[in-house]
C-alpha cells in the first residue's frame, strides 16, 4: 500500500515550492508526484497538427520525488507522517502518526 495515492491533499516540504499546497494528480513511476499548482516549469511545445495542438511556451507541472511532499492533516492544519496498519477484518488503512486519525476507511 502506498502513503501516498491519486486524489491526496499534500504540501511540500523541501525545494523552492517548500510550504505550497496542493492536489496529487497523478503517481509516476512510484517515486514521483505530480502535484498540481506546484513545480511548474516553462516548456517549450512543437505544435502538433494531429492533436490539434498550438505551438509556443506553456506551462507545465513537472514531477516531484515522494519524499519531499507530505500529507496534509486538516484536523491540524500541518503537513504529517503517514503510517499503515491493520484493521479488524485484515484490511490495511492509513493513518495519521500525530494523532492517529483514520485516513481511508
Amino acid at each position: 500500500m502506498k502513503k501516498i495515492k491519486k486524489g491526496d491533499d499534500v504540501i511540500v516540504t523541501t525545494g523552492r515550492d517548500n510550504g505550497k499546497r496542493g492536489t496529487v494528480l497523478r503517481l509516476v513511476a512510484d517515486t514521483h508526484v505530480v502535484v498540481e499548482g506546484v513545480n511548474k516549469v516553462k516548456k517549450h511545445e512543437r505544435p502538433n497538427p494531429m492533436k490539434n495542438t498550438q505551438g509556443g511556451i506553456v506551462d507545465k507541472e513537472m514531477p516531484l520525488p515522494v519524499s519531499n511532499v507530505a500529507l496534509f492533516n486538516p484536523a491540524t492544519k500541518k503537513a504529517d507522517r503517514v503510517g499503515i496498519k491493520v484493521v479488524d477484518g485484515g484490511k490495511r488503512v492509513r493513518y495519521f502518526k500525530s494523532n492517529g486519525e483514520v485516513i481511508d476507511v
